[in-house]
């Protein structure tokens, strides 16, 4: 009997489950923009479980409950959307969206605030993004060249022979920065010092931006900030092939190839993307002395982005670059580089791959990732010459300047992220990172053998106790192992060091209106002594090598980074206004500082070494001013004003006791300008035609020059620049398949350049600052189906 009374609920219970789902309304309709579809939009209830994506087409299909709901629609590059209506059980109702450019990105959804997909308005910490549109508009060939347009950013040349470069956020230098790579820390110190330029635009789908010790998360190097590039992942049926050729001060040839194709499923569960870039620049020489200003450079590089969804919850990402790379500087690069007066030769090889596995739970409220991701680089290089002179000595010397550098940085890791239903966030994981870098020239007894090991374990509570508050409470807890050999002409110093240190991070929100938001916070984090990137760079003055060294028992490096930001960002029909006001103020505490020490070593290479300062900080403000009163118009405006300072005086040049030399006290950090910034401005009258007009703004700072007689080192107090770009772009449509886009322009219309170069093979090729070059003019076309 009860057997029978059991079966017969069991029934009525799947009865009235059936009947439940039989009820349901349907709704549907096709998502547009300029009457165009957008494929693969969300579509969802909002503070509900429903939602399901638009097609290619743009066609969408939705179940919901009968009632009243408030549908809402997103998609990235576009505002978000909603309406309310009313269903019945069983109807079936035809709803369309049609939905606008989101041109200023108030609605983009970016990662790098809290290491989970956040809208960029919303999220708690300050994000910048950099879009392939500005990449476009502004003709940036690699990430070092539209780097320059986020508040705080500043990306600087410092070596005219090999075309070394860094990005310094909020006037702290590169190795203050931790760059990633889809949000994976594997961007070593040796890619530190070319990298930038090595990663095209083509593969960016976007990079994301947090500064000043907000992005805590990711690592014990992110003193400064955080730089995210995100590469394209495969959403369309596309293919682009295009070809640009650039002429440096009007004369010499930059040529650049590039092709992208994507191909996706027809029912999403899998797709792939390929790429590829080939890059030809000849030298630039701006002063007629026969040394290059700008190097000789030959980049290619391939890869590949795929996924698969193996269930409705899961996903599997896999991603693999290949590049190779060939630059040269200095003088008579027709010449072996033994026989010249100063060459800097480097042949990289670089692989670059990953992997990712996500599961979603079955409720869409837990996260579950695991994932390894890995580069590595083998590196042929010259560093060296005869001089300027022809004696024995300097043959033996350039025979004996070849080296080697093998590098590797490996990252594994697990993330747990859990939504609660008041809308709190936690998010769980660990983190090993492994990096190894030798570096050898034997001729000049040089070596580089360095190994860091990290194991790190984070947690992260977003806590949102209303509507209007939101606290963000983190900590990551390093346990990291320095182990390593440097010598330089016959000096040895080594690094053994084993530390546990605890970063903790806050940040809290206020939203007073829809439209104006606060922020501020804290984080602190540390850098054990090791080899940055810098450090493995080598220069050349008075016609020697210039080899930095650490110095015995270094400390650890410890910040403190305070932010606080004032939002205000609205949409009113098609207009968009998004301003931003942020303050920041860093302090460091053993700040590892470069010292020209005036030594000359046996080999007749010059010594510089790093030790420990007695403390510094930088603080200041920046600002960015975005309006677009429809997608036709866009402008933004956004700079920095800061001061970067030690506590006590800092010694940058210690004599050696030469008459009539003195030790060079400064007070402020050299290259370092107190004012920066930039414009992007738009105008796209219609679906063929835009223009485009960008340019950046340099203050003036002290850069230090060495004098080639002597070694001696003076402070000049450099002029500013203003870099600006013009381009004109024409896009003609064949059909669906089959587009054409011709573009030409001038970049640095004014050649807003350096004019005062040291000269010879004697000079100091540190002594680089200002735009990255002079006037250049650039055409091309791109073909393909592009969207």
């Amino acid at each position: 009997m009860r057997s029978k009374k059991y079966l017969l609920l069991c029934l009525l219970i799947t009865t009235t489950s059936i009947f439940s789902q039989n009820d349901q309304a349907t709704i549907s309709g096709q998502v547009t923009s300029n009457n165009e579809p957008v494929p693969f939009a969300t579509v969802f209830v909002k503070n509900g479980t429903n939602g399901t994506t638009s097609n290619a087409d743009g066609y969408y299909e939705l179940k919901v409950n009968p009632g009243a709901l408030s549908l809402q629609v997103s998609s990235q590059g576009y505002r978000k959307t909603g309406t309310t209506i009313t269903v019945s059980a069983n109807e079936s109702v035809t709803l369309n969206f049609e939905i606008i450019e989101d041109v200023l990105g108030l609605d983009e959804v970016v990662i790098s605030a809290t290491r989970n997909r956040v809208e960029r308005r919303s999220a708690p910490v300050v994000v910048s993004t950099l879009k392939p549109r500005l990449l476009t508009a502004t003709q940036s060939i690699s990430l070092a060249d539209g780097l320059n347009f986020a508040p705080g950013v500043r990306v600087e040349t410092n070596c005219q022979n090999c075309g070394f470069t860094q990005v310094r956020l909020n006037g702290l230098d590169g190795a203050y920065t931790q760059i990633l790579l889809n949000s994976r820390p594997i961007f070593t110190s040796l890619l530190g010092v070319y990298g930038l330029e090595q990663i095209p635009t083509n593969i960016i789908e976007r990079v994301e931006v947090v500064r000043s010790g907000g992005s805590a998360l990711y690592g014990s190097n992110a003193i400064a900030g955080t730089v995210n590039v995100i590469t394209k992942d495969p959403v369309l049926n596309t293919w682009e092939i295009g070809s640009n050729l650039a002429l440096i001060d009007g004369e010499q040839p930059d040529r650049l190839l590039t092709f992208n194709a994507s191909i996706v499923a027809d029912d999403l569960k899998s797709g792939i993307t390929m790429f590829g870039t080939y890059r030809n620049r000849e030298a630039y020489d701006a002063n007629d002395d026969g040394f290059t200003e700008i190097v000789e450079l030959r980049n290619n590089t391939v890869g590949a982005k795929a996924f698969l969804r193996p269930t409705d919850r899961s996903r599997i990402s896999v991603n693999l670059n290949a590049i190779r790379e060939y630059r040269r500087g200095g003088d008579r690069l027709n010449l072996a580089p033994q026989f010249t007066d100063i060459t800097e030769e480097l042949d990289h090889d670089t692989f670059i791959g990953g992997a990712d596995y996500e599961l979603t739970s079955k409720d869409n409220t837990g996260k579950f990732q695991v994932y390894t991701s890995a580069s590595y680089t083998n590196r042929d290089s010259f560093y060296g010459g005869l001089g300027g002179g022809r004696t024995e000595q300097d043959s033996v010397l350039a025979n004996n300047a070849f080296g080697s550098t093998r590098d590797l940085a490996w990252v594994n890791g697990l993330q747990y992220t859990r939504t609660f239903q008041n809308k709190d966030v936690l998010t769980v994981g660990t983190e090993f990172n492994h990096a190894n870098t030798e570096d050898i020239i034997p001729g000049y007894n040089r070596l580089i053998d360095q190994s860091v090991n990290s194991l790190a374990a984070f947690a992260q509570y977003e806590w949102k106790p209303t509507e209007k508050f939101t606290a963000l409470i983190g900590t990551r807890l390093d346990n990291v192992r320095v182990d390593g050999d440097y010598t330089i002409g016959g000096i040895d110093r080594g690094v053994d060091i084993n530390q546990t240190a605890f970063s903790p991070r806050l940040t809290l929100s206020y939203q007073f209106t829809e439209e104006l938001k606060l922020r501020g916070g804290y984080a602190r984090g540390f850098r054990a002594p090791q080899a940055f990137n810098e450090d493995l760079h080598i220069s050349s003055v008075g016609g020697e090598p210039q080899f930095v060294i650490l110095s015995n028992d270094l400390d650890t490096e410890y910040s403190n980074a305070y932010t606080s930001s004032l939002n205000y960002s609205k949409n009113v029909g098609l207009l968009q206004m998004d301003f931003l006001i942020e303050g920041f103020y860093t302090t460091l505490e053993n700040p590892f500082t470069l010292v020209s020490t005036g030594a000359v070593l046996e080999n007749g290479s010059i010594l510089e070494e790093v030790r420990n300062g007695e403390g510094a900080q930088v603080y200041g403000s920046n600002f960015e001013f975005g309006v677009s009163p429809n997608p036709k118009w866009q402008f933004q405006l956004g700079g920095t004003l800061q001061k970067a300072e030690f506590d006590e005086p800092q010694i940058l040049f210690e004599s050696d006791g030469t008459p009539g030399e003195s030790d060079i006290i400064i007070e402020e950090f050299v290259r370092v300008p107190n004012l920066y910034g930039y414009l992007n401005s738009t105008w796209i009258p219609n679906e063929t035609f835009n223009i485009d007009l960008t340019g950046t703004y340099t203050g003036s700072m002290t850069v230090p020059l060495v004098i080639s007689d002597t070694g001696f080192l003076q402070l000049n107090e450099v002029d500013t620049f203003f870099d600006l770009n013009i381009k004109l772009e024409s896009h003609i449509d064949f059909n669906e398949n089959f587009m054409t886009t011709f573009f030409a322009g001038v970049r640095n219309i004014f050649n807003s350049f350096q004019d005062d170069f040291d000269v010879g093979p004697m000079r100091d090729s540190d002594y680089i600052y200002g735009p990255a070059a002079p006037r250049t003019f650039f055409f091309g076309v791109k073909f393909g189906k592009l969207h």
